[in-house]
């Protein structure tokens, strides 16, 4: 069946773990590609008191379903703590991944809670400037492995040699925190003593995942790339410098996975109905106030836009329709999958944002330069009815409100990409097909 690859059309946080969770009923295997657990993708089953709710930061969303086989690829940066954490979180819920459901790639690069340290020395360092990271290590974690001082996944082989690197990676680290940003020393023995430990649980997971991953493509198996954050936030085509610090795109996939373009049958996109980011960075679309909190809600629902990995309150405003053309074209994607518009039930307006005005008044429909720099400009949008009726329960198309009908409908023709799925709440099954 070839590569499904599911990537975030927006600032990430747009549901694409619940998708991926949707779509892995017929796949074969699920992969992470970029990232680290700075991403948080939650996925519930069931509803009322028998709801389970899985918020996963590491493993793939497939995890859930029980025939998938589910890969870490070489992209990705692990902090080896958060990811026995997590094991042990899903064990504990009924699910438990062996070394034949869970495959770690040897190249991906590991974290530390030196990486972790620097990553909040550095912010802290930049004050008014600040980047807005998740302060879990993902920055220092790449940036050692550009500069070719990173620790592979596979040291957990060769525990000896694993020791010496770990000590000596501290010790560097330490030279920094000390002389340049005046914080405290870690302790090397102790980090190395400790790696040592998740060596031992974690290295009969370490494989070839690229080998692995093409042998089954080759034999027709079903794979799901999933994206960890969302384009916006990629490193090269993100709105920089407020963005990650991989490659949430189309591109990221096939260099964090190491498997060819010649097995690519789908390109989806995930986007709410309306826009959200987290920390910081322009956002031409954002709604403040009422409007605001109205699209936030309360953070009384899991669904509620609050954070999964930092739990801060998402920005929120309008669908802004420029970045999303943006997305679609970088990324080449088939389809759009719109989610949350249960949300939207019961706005006596919905809105659109269809171009930027900069400060001469042009209108653009597209970025000039990419949305590096979108201070300057402001939303265009064009305003539909709203619709008060509760779309929770619906599950095929002519059960929406016509407004809610037209909404989805003016989306795709503005975009010029087909809408396959919608969302209308955060169980499972709450999902229309188109």
């Amino acid at each position: 069946m070839g590569l499904t690859i599911l990537l975030g059309a927006q600032w990430g946080d747009e549901g694409k773990g619940r998708v991926t969770d949707l779509l892995a009923e017929d796949a074969d295997v699920t992969a992470r590609f970029s990232g680290g657990d700075n991403a948080g993708h939650t996925v519930t089953v069931g509803t009322g008191a028998a709801a389970r709710t899985f918020k996963l930061h590491l493993l793939p969303s497939g995890v859930i379903q029980s025939r998938t086989v589910n890969v870490l690829g070489n992209g990705m940066v692990i902090n080896p703590a958060r990811l026995r954490g997590e094991l042990a979180a899903l064990a504990q819920g009924g699910i438990t991944l062996s070394p034949e459901r869970l495959k770690i790639s040897h190249a991906a690069h590991l974290i530390t809670p030196a990486h972790v340290a620097l990553d909040k020395a550095e912010e802290d360092a930049r004050g008014a400037d600040k980047l807005g990271t998740t302060g879990r290590g993902i920055g220092p974690a790449y940036t050692a492995k550009i500069s070719r001082g990173g620790l592979r996944a596979e040291l957990f082989k060769d525990p000896e040699t694993l020791a010496d690197k770990i000590e000596a990676h501290v010790a560097r680290v330490n030279r920094t925190l000390t002389g340049l940003y005046g914080a405290a020393p870690l302790d090397p023995a102790a980090i190395a003593s400790e790696y040592a430990e998740h060596a031992q649980a974690l290295a009969p997971y370490i494989t070839e995942t690229s080998l692995y991953l093409d042998g089954r493509l080759k034999a027709g198996a079903h794979v799901i790339a999933e994206g960890a954050q969302g384009s916006l936030l990629d490193i090269d085509h993100g709105t920089y410098p407020y963005v990650t610090s991989s490659s949430p795109t189309t591109g990221g996939v096939l260099t964090g996975l190491g498997v060819g373009a010649r097995y690519i049958d789908r390109v989806i996109g995930v986007t709410k109905v309306f826009q959200t980011r987290v920390g910081e960075g322009p956002f031409p679309t954002e709604a403040f106030g009422a409007e605001g909190d109205r699209l936030r809600g309360t953070g009384a629902n899991p669904w509620d836009e609050f954070g999964t990995t930092t739990g801060r309150p998402r920005r929120c405003g309008w669908l802004d329709l420029v970045l999303l053309r943006y997305t679609i074209r970088i990324n080449g994607l088939t389809e759009l999958v719109l989610t949350k518009l249960d949300v939207l039930s019961g706005l006596d307006r919905v809105r659109l944002c269809t171009g930027y005005r900069d400060p001469a008044g042009r209108l653009h429909a597209e970025l000039p330069y990419g949305p590096s720099d979108l201070a300057p400009f402001t939303a265009d949008y064009e305003d539909l009815p709203g619709w008060s009726e509760d779309v929770g329960g619906a599950r095929q198309s002519s059960d929406l409100p016509a407004a809610a009908r037209a909404y989805i409908e003016r989306i795709s023709a503005l975009t010029g990409v087909p809408v396959s799925l919608v969302s209308v709440g955060p169980e499972r099954s709450q999902i229309i097909r188109l």
